[in-house]
């Protein structure tokens, strides 16, 4: 097999929206080197990115009565943005509605880096609580998280 010569790593930045969207813009200068795309969620808060390829999936409460159903639909979208834009990695910032793509990320083979919420100071999410089990590299944004993840590591927050 031939290897493709300067072939740029690419990545996928995900996020939900709101905070955790808010959070993954902070590492849009390292998207610049990097032949990048955002996966987040459609909602009415305007989170598409002008100048950077974006995907979106449907939004997720786990309280919700369709909460499975969205689920399982988000599953088969990230799966498709998975194999058109094929990424080398994932570094995602949470919540729900991007679990998909990082599950199908690591049965692929392919790096997730996941940053713990600025927001969670004294307790952990549930999406790092699930992602903790499968990241390469799990960052937490406050020292007191490591109780709960002890082989995080903490970098200070990314604000």
């Amino acid at each position: 097999m031939k290897k493709q010569k300067n072939k740029k790593t690419k990545i996928c930045f995900a996020a939900s929206s709101g905070g955790h969207y808010e959070q993954i813009m902070m590492l849009m200068p390292l998207a610049k080197k990097y032949d990048a795309f955002i996966l987040t969620e459609k909602t009415k808060y305007n989170s598409e990115k002008k100048d950077m390829k974006s995907y979106f999936v449907h939004q997720i409460n786990r309280t919700e009565g369709l909460f499975l159903i969205k689920l399982f639909f988000n599953f088969v979208c990230s799966f498709f943005i998975f194999a058109k834009e094929k990424p080398d990695a994932i570094i995602c910032t949470g919540a729900l509605a991007t679990v998909p793509i990082c599950l199908i990320a690591k049965i692929f083979r392919k790096k997730l880096i996941f940053i713990e919420s600025f927001a969670k100071i004294t307790s952990p999410t549930e999406t790092g609580k699930i992602m903790y089990k499968y990241a390469d590299l799990f960052f937490i944004q406050w020292e007191s998280l490591k109780k709960y993840y002890p082989n995080a590591l903490f970098f200070g927050g990314i604000y």
